[in-house]
């Protein structure tokens, strides 16, 4: 380990010996600096949080039902150092103190949310810890680095909620962050496929068994966010949300946000009392993976469940279904799928085709509401519609991204999926008739924008300019693979080898960043 002198310092040296220049990257302004920096900051306190939740877990008396109840489950030390799993004291203040030892300011503390002011309305009212008595699940972006918290308590029989996250953060917002993705988005590329569970304790069970195509939401339903990043890696999901009423409702309240992503859905019921991480440790992998096999198409389960709690000989029974079932089905975007799904509605129903497609027309515009079947079509942001405007109509520039890592940069950029489509497309896209193949495969909206971007005039230097906005999106990812390097370089178990792999890991980022800092600098031109 480096200690006689600082990081910068170690990087100048091993640079040195090797006959490797070192460009200091400079700051583009002010405030990116100051927004860099506290980033950097709360990073390192969440890093050095999970350590001392996980050193807490392993060797402190105190954390000894903690240590019971995961032996309980399943949760062997190897999976607790696998998922980094910590233990908080039932302590009003022991993080607090333990932060201030470390040489945290008490504003960066409470920016952490890792404690609370006992008085939300003044701000210098006295601070306590947010996480009391609980077992911590760090939660990660999709680069591995810990950004916030869940705990859990022990007791069954408590009155206080199950699990507490983090609060909102600059470095997270829970309905943009799928717990565990880090660990298992190659499986979820793989397998083209996604097995959605409630809570944490599920995903690392079937993770740990070899199910590792797995994800959870930050609380039970999907935000539009979160299936928008899910879409990124998938094609379908199969929803394994508990067998109670709870898990049910959490199942419908994530299809509008699945739907709305063109994801194929299906449903998975656990057996009565089970839940997957109970299923497999009780009855083994097999049998949770014959539940996933046997998986409902999501519309194939739900026309079922609600038609059985009907009697369809009732008129009026028959009718408030089938407008619920029409107002559902009105926010597939598929026209295939759609068709489909309306063929088994109506079918159960016992109602024409016809008259049920009419009863959605209706269901597709709400009084007083716009429609959902043609909501407003948005851009993606700058950078990214400029792009797309490029690709679309310029062969060489569409040639020059299909040169670069463009799955793994766009896979961590917002709005980034029209982009996506583009790029993945065999059409020949600056071709009238190849355009048209390629946008009767998209989605309405995504069609509405399309048509707005092709009216966009394209400049001489179209190339040129969409380098520097290509360079641009890269810049923060670069700067966020240095932080990531840099914090594991603090390790305290980090071998020699492995130091001396991140020190030169990090000299080459830091390269490329000063290739590329001059395409932030200033606004391209054609703008």
């Amino acid at each position: 380990m480096i200690s006689a002198f600082d990081f910068p310092s170690a990087v100048r040296k091993l640079a040195a010996r090797a006959g490797i220049p070192v460009v200091e990257e400079r700051s583009v302004s002010g405030e990116d600096d100051r927004q860099h920096e506290t980033r950097r900051a709360l990073l390192k306190l969440h890093a050095e949080a999970a350590a001392w939740f996980h050193e807490n877990l392993l060797k402190r008396d105190f954390a000894a039902p903690a240590r019971g109840y995961l032996k309980e489950r399943g949760i062997d030390r190897k999976i607790v150092d696998n998922w980094q799993l910590g233990f908080a004291p039932e302590s009003w203040d022991a993080c607090l103190k333990w932060a201030l030892d470390r040489g945290y300011q008490r504003g960066q503390i409470l920016q952490s949310g890792l404690v609370k002011l006992r008085d939300e309305t003044r701000a210098e009212s006295e601070v306590y810890d947010r996480f009391r008595g609980r077992i911590m699940f760090p939660i990660c972006n999709d680069v591995g680095e810990v950004i916030a918290f869940s705990g859990r308590v022990l007791e069954k029989e408590i009155e206080t909620a199950k699990y507490l996250n983090s609060p909102e953060t600059p470095l997270f917002r829970k309905g943009n962050v799928l717990f565990g993705l880090h660990k298992t988005k190659r499986s979820l590329i793989e397998a083209s496929c996604a097995i959605v569970c409630e809570g944490q304790l599920d995903l690392i069970t079937l993770f740990e068994a070899g199910i590792t195509n797995v994800v959870a939401p930050q609380g039970t339903a999907f935000t539009e966010q979160q299936a928008q990043i899910l879409k990124r890696f998938v094609n379908e999901v199969v929803l394994c949300f508990d067998a109670d009423a709870a898990g049910q409702k959490a199942a419908e309240r994530s299809l509008d946000a699945l739907l709305q992503n063109d994801l194929v859905i299906r449903v998975a019921e656990m057996p009565a009392g089970e839940d997957p991480d109970s299923l497999v440790r009780n009855k083994g992998r097999e049998e949770f993976e014959k539940q996933v096999r046997g998986a409902q198409d999501f519309f194939d389960y739900w026309i079922e469940r609600e038609t059985g709690k009907r009697d369809l000989n009732s008129l009026g029974e028959k009718m408030q279904l089938a407008r619920t079932l029409a107002e559902t089905i009105s926010r597939v975007h598929d026209p295939f799928l759609r068709g489909q799904i309306v063929s088994k509605s109506s079918a159960r129903l016992r109602v024409s085709a016809k008259e049920f497609e009419r009863l959605l027309s209706s269901a597709k515009r709400p009084a007083g509401s716009p429609s959902r079947e043609a909501p407003i079509a948005e851009e993606p942001r700058r950078e990214i519609a400029m792009l797309c405007i490029f690709a679309l109509r310029s062969v060489q520039v569409r040639d020059f991204l299909l040169t670069q890592n463009w799955r793994e940069i766009l896979a961590q950029i917002p709005d980034s999926d029209l982009l996506i489509r583009i790029l993945e497309s065999d059409q020949r896209l600056e071709d009238p008739a190849s355009v048209n193949t390629f946008m009767s495969k998209l989605s309405r909206q995504d069609e509405q924008v399309v048509s707005s971007l092709l009216l966009h005039k394209v400049p001489n230097n179209a190339e040129t300019i969409a380098r520097k906005w290509w360079h641009g999106l890269m810049l923060p990812i670069l700067r966020r693979k240095v932080e990531q390097a840099e914090n594991k370089m603090r390790h305290p178990d980090i071998t020699a080898g492995e130091e001396i792999i991140l020190q030169k890991q990090i000299v080459d980022l830091r390269k490329q960043l000063d290739e590329l800092s001059e395409f932030s600098s200033a606004p391209c031109a054609g703008r």
